[in-house]
């Protein structure tokens, strides 16, 4: 199968364009500039010029190829909800581009929007956030009214393996700058994870056996208490590990401070029961306990 993919460069992204072309497929890779062209060029991807804030050449990415997998999100805080209105228009230009086919548009999505308060979320949760997240989602499902073969992936907030550059290599910088790992309060919430190389692998199932309007989770870990990922921070660190309020979480942890406070675990059972998925890479805590994120 010829498939376009958008965020190839990424983290996650180029480990899902390598899990597709040793399974035989071919990779077109979205490349915004001249540096993200000769990145895919020399991991053997076609390149394809185009940017996310340009639907016709999302579109036309999306016509020459046999599927489609979306990951690219502009997640610059300073504009959430410009970029989330972006990636909401980026969906549609690239479902309108398969309409009339059987090709697959798989598109990524979070765990988070569909978490409630002392409950694990599955597959069929809804999505109950306000977030300016949820538009991702939302534009999947006008997709799949139009008879559009979209499948949503959510992937937890904590996607880990060598080069993240996600939560938690930003919260060890924030232990780093602070002399203390912190947690907030008795740090029992939850955070589910999932290997990156994992998840490339279900990003592939999902584009080659999901079914059209299907929901599935990239979750391998569903719930890790935040005071274990704390604590494994400071020993490395030889700080200590330390209870803040929720009043203190946005001074300690700037905009990250929220999502320190949230019970976000999430199953996966039923996406490993219907696509035969099931994790085999190393867990959160002993990836941490490696010294590739500890690296000055």
């Amino acid at each position: 199968m010829r498939v376009f993919l958008t965020g190839a460069t990424g983290f996650i992204g180029s480990a899902i364009a390598q899990e597709l072309i040793r399974a035989g497929h071919h990779v077109l890779g979205l490349a915004r500039n001249d540096a993200a062209a000769a990145a895919l060029t020399k991991l053997g991807i076609e390149v394809h010029r185009g940017d996310l804030t340009d639907p016709e050449s999302l579109a036309a990415g999306a016509r020459a190829c046999e599927g489609v997998i979306h990951t690219a999100f502009n997640h610059d805080f300073s504009k959430w909800a410009e970029n989330c209105e972006a990636d909401r228009r980026a969906i549609e230009a690239l479902g309108s581009a398969l309409a009339g086919s059987a090709r697959p548009l798989v598109v990524t999505s979070g765990t988070a929007i569909v978490a409630a308060p002392g409950r694990v979320v599955t597959e069929e949760g809804a999505v109950t956030s306000h977030h300016p997240r949820v538009a991702s989602e939302n534009a999947t499902t006008l997709l799949a009214a139009r008879g559009i073969h979209v499948s949503v992936l959510r992937l937890p907030p904590t996607v880990h393996g060598e080069g993240d550059h996600g939560f938690v290599p930003a919260i060890i910088g924030i232990a780093r700058q602070k002399g203390v790992s912190a947690y907030v309060g008795d740090g029992l919430n939850r955070w589910p994870a999932v290997h990156r190389f994992d998840a490339a692998r279900l990003f592939r199932l999902v584009l080659e056996n999901g079914i059209a309007g299907g929901k599935y989770h990239g979750v391998a870990e569903e719930g890790i208490p935040v005071r274990d990922i704390a604590g494994v921070i400071a020993r490395h660190l030889n700080v200590p590990a330390v209870s803040i309020t929720s009043e203190e979480a946005g001074n300690h942890f700037g905009f990250l401070g929220p999502f320190l406070s949230f019970d976000l675990p999430a199953s996966s059972a039923l996406t490993q029961q219907r696509l035969g998925w099931h994790p085999t890479q190393i867990g959160l805590i002993p990836d941490l306990d490696g010294e590739h994120y500890f690296k000055s």
